[in-house]
Parts: structure tokens; C-alpha cells; sequence
């Protein structure tokens, strides 16, 4: 079975997780799929594969006979789906042959236009699935777990010698808890690969440093008709700390390495008014610099104002893997000759982000991540290629081969 066949059936399973939820899984509906793919595995003869109270799957393939003294190689996937668009009820345009040009998505007459994604003019002649308009396709990752499993069954059917692979597939994901309770003693690698990436033949080993923001301002309120000198609107100092952060370090006006503040709700009155921020950076320098610039801002307001106006809460949220993946430079390496391998040039890429190998490296994983084919991840114009994926799975065994000699 090619990988894209297997991600046409997994996306038909509605698996979003929940980020206001505080359950493990978020989402009881991430049993239906994780359940489906332990049935699978078993059917490859994957004899220990097996999902645990948490909705984590695990499964392994033994060494063949003469590699077992090979360390360990893992590959990790999620399950869930973000819930920036629906992920039920998901319908796949397949579009044979794809010629190259616009797309329009049937449901909802959007159009995928060159103009606006000139990556589709490389996928001219492929296979180019796509969402009908509606909903996300999940290719974020199911196509991650699509292409670990279409790797699984060859390893298996062409008979290719390798030392022993380890397979993870994670709930949860996308509301940053994917790793949350990942058994990495049980997983057993010595050190993974997340495939949870954009164009086939990135890799990915350095990502943003993270942590999240809640400013609560206390105001004073009396009848604004009597209010001056005694009125303190929350709202108005709460848009005074927004305005002292630099307008030009937000997500709409940074790329690449450069970091940023995000206002990502914002809600009040004149008594209360309530601000959440994430800050991202990957220089750590930079990062708790600018950690230091919300607390100075929330210092000066409450100088102005009196003390306890306003309230700054942060908490970190991941590190960037680099120090972490530095010692086991050997994966990105690895990767790079196996994506030579398969005929495709490695393009290396800060994730703008964070993924369950981030979490996975602190926690003694070491944990590049490695793309699966897919653009425009948490949309309705969510695509993928047969042809990407079919190249994925090609650098996934030239991993298993890599390796099987690494001890």
C-alpha cells in the first residue's frame, strides 16, 4: 500500500484534539484512530504494537538477525488534528495528473491560486490531494503516521536488514501536550525522528524557545461623569502595555529567526481586562530578554498606577532541541545523506514553532524532525502529493539502513 492510500483512510477519522480540556487524551474521539492503527500494525506482524490509557501507540520491529547490536532508531507521529478548521467529515480531492495551475476546492469555490502558493507549480504532473474547502485535511500529521507505516511494511515484505525501530504515535499534539506523557524509557530508541514537517526533505533541529503570557489589569471604576482623577479604565492601561511592545516584533512583520510577541485574546472592562500573549525566540538571550521587557512594562504601569494594577503571569512552554540535538549531530547528518539518497536536496529550516520532538530531546529523546510532503498545515487549503509522501518513506529507510550499522 503507498502512504497517501493509508492517509485517505486516516483522515476520514475525526481525531482534533481540545485545548481547553484537561484530560489525557484531550479527546476520547483520538481512541477511534489510535485503536485503528494498533489493528494495523498487528496485521504487519508488529506482535507488541499496542495503545496505552493515554492513547499513545507503541509498537517494534526486532532487529534482523546479525543487527542487534544497532542502537535503536525511533520515528514518531501524531494522531490529533488542530482546530483552526474542522477536521470532521473530511472529503479528499484527489487531482490526477495535476497540471500545474490553480485550484479550486469544490465545496466552497475557494481557489488555490500559483500567485498566492507558488509552491504548486513543483507539484505539476503529481497527484495533488487536497480538502474539498470545508475542512483541514490532516495531513498535519497523518501523513507522518501514513509514511512511518508504509516504511514499516516494506522493511518487512522487501526483507531489508535493520536494527531494531521503534514506533510512536502521540495524541495531542497541536495543543502542545503530545509529549506530555510519551514513555520514552518504554519506546526503547536510543534517539528518533518526529516526521511532522512541511516539504519532503526538510529537516528540522532547531525551533523557537516558547512561553505563554496572561496580563490581568485591576481597575477603579465610578460614573465617568465624575471621573476625573479617580477612574482607572483597565482596558485603556491595558492597551497602554500592549502599545509599549515593539510593533514590529509581531508574527505578521518576522520570518526566519527572528522572534516576536502575539496578542492571542484579549478581553475586559473598565474594572478588569485580561491580555494573553505568546513569545517565541530561538536565541535564548533574546527570549529572556524579552520575558524581561513584559515584566519592566508590567513594573512602570504599576509605578503609574499603584501597585497591583497589573499582573504578569509567564510560563514556559518548550526549548529549542538545538543544544539538545547538538551531541547527536550524527541525525542531522544521517539525514541529510538519506534525503541525498532519495534523490532530494535537504533544506534545513528553523520550525517557526515547536514539535513533540522539542519536548522529546530535553526528556533524553534526541529528536530531529523531518517533513512529510504537506503545505499549508491548519487550513482549508491543506495539500499533500502521492509523489512526497512516496519520497518520504524513501528517506525513511534510508534511515533504517543508515542505522542499522550505527552502534
Amino acid at each position: 500500500m503507498r502512504a497517501y492510500e493509508r492517509l485517505l483512510n486516516y483522515v476520514k477519522v475525526h481525531t482534533t484534539s481540545d485545548p481547553q480540556s484537561s484530560t489525557h487524551p484531550t479527546t476520547h474521539r483520538q481512541f477511534d484512530l489510535g485503536n485503528q492503527l494498533v489493528a494495523e500494525l498487528k496485521a504487519l506482524g508488529l506482535a507488541d504494537a499496542h495503545i496505552d490509557a493515554h492513547c499513545y501507540v507503541y509498537a517494534t520491529i526486532p532487529a534482523t538477525p546479525g543487527y542487534e547490536g544497532a542502537k535503536a532508531l525511533g520515528f514518531i507521529a501524531h494522531m490529533d488534528t488542530a482546530d483552526d478548521a474542522s477536521g470532521e467529515n473530511v472529503k479528499p480531492q484527489l487531482h490526477q495528473n495535476y497540471d500545474g495551475g490553480d485550484v479550486t476546492l469544490p465545496a466552497t469555490g475557494t481557489v488555490m491560486t500559483v500567485a498566492q502558493f507558488p509552491f504548486l507549480a513543483g507539484m505539476k504532473g503529481q497527484t495533488l490531494i487536497t480538502t474539498d474547502g470545508t475542512t483541514l485535511l490532516g495531513a498535519d500529521d497523518k501523513a507522518g503516521v501514513a509514511e512511518i507505516f508504509t516504511m514499516a511494511e516494506r522493511l518487512l515484505a522487501e526483507n531489508r536488514p535493520h536494527g531494531k525501530i521503534c514506533i510512536g504515535i502521540t495524541p495531542d499534539e497541536e495543543v502542545g501536550q503530545g509529549a506530555l506523557l510519551f514513555d520514552v524509557a518504554g519506546f526503547g530508541a536510543a534517539f528518533a525522528y518526529t516526521v511532522d514537517g512541511e516539504d519532503v526533505g526538510e529537516i528540522n533541529y532547531e525551533n523557537f524557545n516558547a512561553a505563554g503570557a496572561r496580563v490581568t489589569v485591576h481597575g477603579f471604576s465610578v460614573h465617568p461623569g465624575t471621573a476625573k482623577n479617580t477612574m482607572r479604565n483597565a482596558q485603556n492601561i491595558a492597551m497602554e502595555f500592549h502599545a509599549a511592545l515593539p510593533a514590529c516584533d509581531r508574527p505578521e512583520h518576522t520570518e526566519g529567526y527572528e522572534g516576536f510577541y502575539h496578542l492571542t485574546s484579549m478581553v475586559g472592562d473598565v474594572t478588569l481586562a485580561k491580555l494573553g500573549y505568546i513569545l517565541r525566540d530561538h536565541d535564548a538571550a533574546k527570549f529572556a530578554a524579552r520575558k524581561e521587557e513584559m515584566a519592566h512594562i508590567a513594573a512602570t504601569l504599576n509605578d503609574k498606577y499603584g501597585a497591583g494594577t497589573v499582573v504578569l503571569e509567564m510560563k514556559d512552554s518548550y526549548a529549542n532541541m538545538l543544544e539538545q540535538i547538538k551531541p547527536h549531530f550524527h541525525l542531522v547528518e544521517n539525514a541529510r545523506k538519506a534525503t541525498l539518497a532519495a534523490g532530494v536536496t535537504p533544506v534545513e529550516v528553523p520550525i517557526r514553532g515547536g514539535t513533540d520532538g522539542a519536548t522529546l530531546s530535553y526528556k533524553g529523546l534526541p529528536c530531529p524532525n523531518l517533513g512529510t510532503g504537506g503545505f499549508n498545515f491548519h487550513g482549508v487549503c491543506e495539500c499533500i502529493t502521492a509523489e512526497k509522501m512516496d519520497v518520504a518513506v524513501e528517506i525513511l529507510l534510508n534511515l533504517a539502513d543508515i542505522y542499522k550499522d550505527f552502534a
